[in-house]
Order: C-alpha cells, then sequence, then structure tokens
C-alpha cells in the first residue's frame, strides 16, 4: 500500500508518502509546498492545490490522509489552516481520494511517541520507523508521520475485518 500524508498549513504544506509491504514501512517521498505569507491568499491556495496535485499524481498512492483540524490560539491562524487543510481535502477528492483525518496524538502515539511529544521526537521516530536518515523540514517529517498513521490503523482496520469475517 503506498500512502500520502498531508501536515496542511497555509505557508508551508507537508506531504510524505510512504509504502508498505509485509508490515515495513518503506520512505518514498517528501517535501513541502511553500509560499510566500506576502502574497494573496488566493495564490498560496492554489499553489498548495497544484503541488498536492502533482504530489499525488507522481506517487499514486492508494490512500490519502491529513492531519485533522486542531484548536488554535487565534481565530485568524485558525481559519488560514481551515484554508489550507481544505484546498488539500480538494486536491485529493479532484484525484480521486477520501483523504483519512488523524489528529496529533493519534499520530505521535502511532509513531511510538507520546502524546506531548515534540517535532523533533517525532522526527526521530519516524526515521526509525522508516528505517533511514532523513533531514527535512518538520512539516514534510509529520506529513510522513500521518501517512505511517494510516498504513498502522489501515492494517488493523484489516486484521479486525478478517477476524469478524473468519467468525
Amino acid at each position: 500500500m503506498i500512502v500520502l500524508g498531508i501536515d496542511p498549513g497555509s505557508t508551508v504544506t507537508g506531504y510524505g508518502v510512504v509504502s508498505t509491504e509485509r508490515g515495513r514501512y518503506r520512505f518514498v517521498d517528501a517535501g513541502c509546498i511553500k509560499t510566500a505569507s506576502s502574497s494573496p491568499m488566493g495564490s498560496r491556495l492554489q499553489a498548495i492545490h497544484d503541488g498536492l496535485v502533482a504530489a499525488i499524481g507522481r506517487h499514486a498512492p492508494d490512500a490519502v490522509a491529513i492531519e485533522a483540524i486542531f484548536h488554535h490560539k487565534s481565530a485568524e491562524s485558525a481559519l488560514r489552516l481551515g484554508q489550507a487543510r481544505g484546498v488539500a481535502l480538494l486536491a485529493a477528492a479532484a484525484c480521486g481520494h477520501e483523504a483519512f483525518p488523524y489528529n496529533a496524538m493519534t499520530v505521535k502515539q502511532s509513531v511510538g511517541a507520546h502524546g506531548r511529544a515534540d517535532k523533533a521526537s517525532v522526527a526521530r521516530m519516524v526515521q526509525v520507523l522508516l528505517g533511514v536518515r532523513l533531514d527535512l523540514p518538520a512539516d514534510a517529517t509529520d506529513a510522513l508521520a500521518i501517512a505511517i498513521t494510516h498504513c498502522s490503523h489501515a492494517r488493523s482496520r484489516g486484521l479486525a475485518r478478517a477476524v469478524q469475517e473468519a467468525r
């Protein structure tokens, strides 16, 4: 299975692609779509959309996962994040994918970090799980963690389904 994870942001949107085979995770690709905060919001959202559609096109994932909305200190930053997240959802849908949401706590726990882990801890765990040394921005590492989370949860759901069908 190939999963594209998305960590949405209005100035930096991270994406990460992970594949799984026989329970092992493999790093495929990761990067960031960067926009200038001085650019009009419409242009920034278009760049995020185009970048994600291109990433989905390059990797033909079986699934797309995205970070769920969480609370922000200011309404303005929450609105900007919501706009970027909406564009990411649109990009996934335009490419024929439903985007599976995962909250930050679930992502951290899925990669073996504790619920209040910082970005550096999550990055270290992602490197351990993928078995590679990565020098990536935090947004890309977070996106890889989101992809790993979906792989883990999809596998668990598959096992649960198999047990139910066997009964």
